[in-house]
């Protein structure tokens, strides 16, 4: 069972500086690569934009750093709404990166061609053998007010998928393809961390936290590090009524 930390933060500012402050942390204390599954969203576009400003890139050797995608939504990676596309323009165009470090989902090919892809690309990449998992040190994560994080969205297919390390879903209300790693493979992370900022989130924040949830319900509440740590960072808008009870 994960040993979960619960961060609360005064707003979206010191959520991103506290997260960049354990990157730098993380990767400082990884031996060899350090690898790291990102999140797409708003509120982790701030923490790369601070890992690429001057203040933090020095602090962090990207020779050593490995990026790759927990989700990715099945466009183009120059379309607006690609995560790869946020994720260049916030951090990589900031950071002295080699390419070769960087593995994106290939958003633009036929989704379930892309999920095997990118599954042999984690497989290779991590020297798996049949049926292991990899062990990223680093797992970042947003959270949907409907309970999603990544792309595993409640009432699809996503989070009951138990074998494969990537897998693509079909979100009709979204009426958008997308890619996702799966709940082993963010289960099997060393360290999972949940950036959530913003009133809108106060409710499933509860529902997941408070002390008469019911997590598991929710694809975001079956995140359980098996042998890991598990770290919330929460702004106070967004903590909502866990906020008095910690």
């Amino acid at each position: 069972m994960a040993d979960r930390e619960i961060i609360l933060c005064r707003d979206a500012n010191e959520l991103a500086q506290k997260a960049a402050d354990q990157f730098v942390v993380l990767a400082g204390q990884a031996r060899g690569r350090f690898s790291v599954a990102l999140s797409g969203g708003s509120t982790p576009k701030a923490l790369y934009s601070l890992l690429a400003s001057p203040d933090y890139r020095a602090r962090v050797d990207w020779a050593r750093v490995h990026l790759f995608w927990g989700d990715e939504r099945c466009v183009a990676p120059d379309h607006p709404e690609s995560n790869y596309r946020m994720v260049r323009e916030a951090l990589l165009s900031g950071i002295p990166m080699p390419p070769e470090n960087i593995h994106r989902m290939a958003g633009e090919i036929a989704p379930e061609n892309a999920a095997a892809i990118y599954a042999a690309e984690i497989a290779r990449f991590f020297q798996l053998d049949a049926d292991a998992l990899p062990r990223f040190d680093l797992a970042l994560l947003g959270l949907g007010e409907d309970g999603h994080t990544a792309s595993l969205f409640p009432g699809t297919s996503a989070p009951n998928e138990k074998h494969k390390l990537v897998t693509s879903v079909y979100v009709e209300r979204l009426n958008a393809h997308r890619l996702t790693i799966t709940l082993p493979v963010i289960n099997a992370a060393a360290q999972v961390s949940f950036l959530v900022a913003g009133e809108s989130k106060a409710a499933i924040v509860n529902a997941l936290l408070g002390q008469d949830s019911n997590p598991a319900q929710y694809p975001a509440g079956q995140i359980r590090p098996a042998n890991g740590k598990l770290t919330w960072f929460i702004t106070q808008d967004a903590g909502g009524r866990i906020v008095t009870s910690l």
